[in-house]
């Protein structure tokens, strides 16, 4: 429930906007219709974790942002470019009142984390919203960069993302044309990660195959262990929890272990790599991605 003093930093934010000039001001056409935004926000709320790299990445410090899901609050490659950042709670349990009392001029998040409270934050500050999040990570950062009024700069940020995955590609010469098999093992939940995620829109912009059980244009899979023959692959890269927490560990033994995984052709050739689950999925960033690629290059012994 919000409290009484919620609502009246509301009330005084409202009043405060109703009395204040919109001129500088412009529509913003986003998942949940269309809001006016300030041309030159100087108080901005990210909601969520590739947001905020985004925003970092095109030069602009948020006043508060969701923490990072492993962070304390933030992730190590964020934390020093943060210090000075409200974190705000998870990107599924955001603090209104937080927000409220920071006195947003803009606030940026998701649909697909964050509809349920749209309406309160709308009553706060102009909100604006992508669809989703993942696979649709350039788009988000484009979209944030045209909200912002860099619409310039975020197309020569993507552009330059798309110079070094060719570089990549360049590099790998024959070897892009390996199967490239993505995994994640967590307790109660291993999936098999398909294209449209994070990590395999990435593998796909290299030009990586994929194994034909995994060629596919969705998110993931749970699956039971009598699947692991679909993670086959030239190459397996797996994430599991980087804290390597006890309940983690133990679950990813009890699967890299079992013979059906030991079956496999690149686990016999020492070809089954485990990866940052930072890097390769929940951070979700554009500086996630660059550390990807740098992270894949070393990995095939090549240089960018």
């Amino acid at each position: 429930m919000i409290g009484k003093s919620f609502a009246h930093v509301v009330l005084a934010l409202t009043l405060f906007a109703a009395a204040g000039s919109l001129a500088e001001a412009r529509e913003v056409t986003h998942a949940m219709g269309v809001t006016e935004v300030p041309d030159a926000p100087k108080r901005v709320i990210i909601l969520t974790n590739e947001g905020t790299e985004a925003l970092l990445h095109l030069g602009v410090v948020p006043v508060g942002a969701a923490q990072s899901w492993d962070g304390n609050p933030w992730y190590d490659h964020l934390k020093a470019q943060l210090a000075e950042t409200t974190a705000l709670g998870t990107e599924s349990a955001i603090n209104l009142e937080l927000i409220a009392a920071l006195e947003p001029d803009l606030i940026l998040g998701t649909k697909v984390r964050q509809e349920k409270i749209y309406d309160q934050l709308s009553a706060i500050a102009p909100t604006v919203f992508t669809e989703t999040i993942g696979g649709e990570w350039q788009d988000n950062y484009q979209f944030y960069a045209d909200t912002l009024g860099l619409s310039d700069k975020g197309k020569a940020d993507l552009a330059a993302f798309a110079d070094k995955t060719n570089q990549l590609r360049d590099a790998l010469g024959d070897q892009v044309n390996d199967q490239i098999s993505l995994i994640r093992f967590s307790p109660g939940r291993t999936r098999i990660y398909y294209r449209n995620t994070f990590a395999g829109v990435i593998l796909d912009q290299i030009g990586f195959k994929r194994p034909p059980a995994q060629d596919k244009m969705e998110f993931a899979d749970q699956v039971t262990k009598e699947r692991i023959p679909e993670m086959a692959g030239d190459r397996i890269y797996y994430f599991s929890a980087d804290d390597d927490n006890a309940e983690a560990r133990v679950n990813l033994s009890e699967w890299i272990e079992d013979p059906l995984w030991l079956s496999l052709d690149a686990v016999k050739a020492g070809k089954a790599f485990r990866v940052s689950e930072l890097f390769w999925n929940t951070g979700g960033g554009i500086y996630c991605a660059e550390i990807m690629l740098d992270q894949l290059a070393e990995n095939y012994g090549v240089k960018l």
